[in-house]
């Protein structure tokens, strides 16, 4: 049986600050972020990360697993709160509301806790901005199988509401660093993993390169591409041929072909 504190006006304080809770400014001093919907809270739960606190509304629940999944998160310690249809509308972030939220605190992976597999696959990604795409290559990052993605040089934060969604829940189960382009490399060469830059110029193909051994795989920015800085430091460069008039590929859609390539060659 649910034990929840129910709220019914919109000037509640804690309505006001789930919708505060939607600028990166505001997360990152409370040290928490949002998410929202059925599946995203069912993977942070398998991957043994509990929300502090859930809000929902049954009037906009899709299925009928929400009040299982809210009865196995109050029994792992989550606070729960009922809100009206309106004042869920008014904190949730999707166009169509799911009717659960949860609150979750922050985290922070670096590159020395990284724990490496004998035959490291990485991935990194230089300056996204876009939080759909960020969402997407570590949702791609985790069908691949890759070891952990390592953001440098972040335009957009690891928790804003749409790298999540876009992500669909992978984000509690992915490892993500964020830190510095020069950081990365230092690292990268004190571990002996081979950067590979990902570019349009380049001469080779991604299939004509060996992707098999301990590699990490360069992603650039969606208007920039890589930086120069990350193209001196990749003797290794590789480009996905391109038979129409564009000469590039989203960077989501990018890194998913050439993460699966890594995938074929490794599998061999």
């Amino acid at each position: 049986m649910l034990n929840a504190e129910t709220i019914t006006s919109l000037q509640n304080a804690r309505l006001k600050n789930l919708v505060k809770l939607r600028n990166r400014r505001q997360r990152d001093r409370q040290g928490v972020f949002i998410a929202e919907g059925y599946r995203a809270i069912h993977r942070a739960l398998e991957s043994g990360v509990v929300p502090h606190e859930v809000y929902f509304c049954p009037d906009w629940f899709l299925g009928e697993n929400e009040t299982a999944l809210l009865e196995e998160v109050q029994g792992r310690g989550a606070a729960l709160f009922e809100l009206s249809k309106i004042g869920f509308e008014k904190v949730a972030y999707r166009d169509r509301p799911e009717g659960i939220l949860g609150v979750f605190n922050q985290w922070n992976h670096t590159l020395e806790t990284l724990e490496l597999k004998p035959n490291p696959f990485l991935l990194v990604a230089e300056s996204i901005e876009k939080p759909g795409n960020l969402g997407t290559i570590l949702r791609s990052a985790d069908a691949a199988g890759v070891d952990a993605v390592i953001c440098c040089d972040p335009v957009t934060d690891l928790f804003n509401p749409n790298v999540i969604r876009s992500s669909t829940g992978v984000l509690f189960s992915m490892t993500a660093v964020m830190t510095s382009t020069a950081e990365t490399i230092a690292w990268l060469q004190s571990k002996k993993i081979r950067p590979v830059a990902t570019t349009p110029h380049a001469k080779r193909l991604h299939t004509e390169t060996d992707l098999s051994g301990p590699v990490a795989i360069v992603m650039g920015s969606e208007q920039f591409g890589l930086s120069n800085t990350w193209l001196d430091a990749c003797e290794t460069q590789v480009r996905i041929p391109m038979a129409g008039q564009a000469d590039s590929l989203n960077v989501a859609m990018a890194t998913l072909v050439t993460l699966f390539e890594a995938v074929r060659q490794r599998s061999d």
